[in-house]
């Protein structure tokens, strides 16, 4: 049975799995369907990093029930027992394929251990088990209606960066897909594995540079290749746990350390760097960018995805 919320102005809606690929040792891709997403869309015609909500059911409980959801469905949700609400994580839109009712949206789910004590998270505990015909609950922009959720925001820059882990692939695959054909720049993708490496498509002007890891600690590899392309030491650079923001998101129209925000974005004549990823690792990329090379925040994302040891909130 299909749960559709038509007076919300998004999309809340119990989907199917209509498909499931193991692209490699990390990533599994999933697609959900129900017939709702046939009005899947946002204020843009491209989603670039769209992010959007999934609530899986708590181990082999039942898929969460949002009937007679309306503005305060957040609260009540809080308010129910896990055992009945699930668990809730934030993901990003990896594609959107077929049409109408047909409208499947694509997540590609990373396989790691969200707690760092041999217990995977709750995404990754289902993405390791599910299969065709198993149910969710998707949280998602409906057409016409503002969601937000994109933090991809270059302006008039000619050069862009985009920098991540595994769990920006995602991400940055959706923002070279929409990319204008004529962009400029580069992307460095840390992965676990040599086998993770995907073909994305993208401008031909944008370089693709694949980091896997295969046994090297995380962030070891990003950060120096992200630095020196920038004209900074490569170097590494000691970032305490006392000085990573647990809720680390750094945008020119956003700050979670309280920073001031400017109203609109100033012309940005030249480059444009989106990082997100493990929290220490962008913690430690923001101290080169911002403080030793300088740049301002109009030209920066910072996004803290994920954190080693810590099971992230919804």
């Amino acid at each position: 049975m299909t749960v559709s919320f038509p007076d919300l102005d998004m999309l809340i809606e119990e989907v199917e799995v209509r498909r499931v690929d193991r692209l490699s040792p990390t990533f599994v891709r999933f697609e959900l369907g129900c017939p709702a997403f046939a009005e899947l869309g946002n204020a843009d015609t491209a989603f670039f990093d769209q992010r959007i909500k999934l609530v899986f059911p708590h181990e082999d409980g039942p898929v969460p029930s949002f009937e007679g959801a309306d503005e305060s469905w957040w609260d009540s949700w809080l308010k129910r027992p896990v055992e009945e609400r699930g668990h809730m994580r934030t993901y990003t839109v990896r594609d959107v394929v077929g049409s109408g009712e047909d409208t499947r949206m694509v997540i590609d789910i990373v396989l790691h251990d969200d707690h760092g004590d041999g217990q995977a998270g709750p995404g990754s505990a289902w993405a390791s088990r599910a299969e065709v015909g198993d149910r969710l609950v998707a949280m998602a922009p409906r057409r016409g209606y503002a969601y937000g959720g994109i933090e991809f925001a270059p302006g008039a820059a000619g050069r862009v960066m985009l920098v991540g882990d595994e769990t920006a692939l995602p991400a940055i695959a959706g923002i070279l897909r929409d990319m204008p054909s004529d962009a400029v720049g580069a992307a460095l993708v840390e992965v676990p594995l040599a086998e993770d490496v995907q073909e994305l498509s993208g401008p031909a002007g944008v370089e693709v540079v694949w980091l896997p890891r295969d046994g090297a600690p995380l962030g070891s590899l990003v950060h120096p290749a992200a630095v020196e392309r920038l004209g900074a030491s490569p170097a590494p650079v000691v970032i305490g746990d006392d000085e990573v923001d647990p809720d680390l998101w750094e945008t020119p129209a956003f700050s979670s350390s309280g920073e001031e925000v400017q109203a609109e974005s100033a012309h940005i004549d030249d480059l444009y760097v989106w990082i997100a990823g493990e929290s220490k690792v962008v913690t430690g990329l923001r101290r080169v960018l911002v403080k030793d090379l300088g740049l301002e925040r109009r030209q920066v994302a910072f996004m803290g995805y994920w954190r080693v040891g810590v099971s992230m909130a919804s």
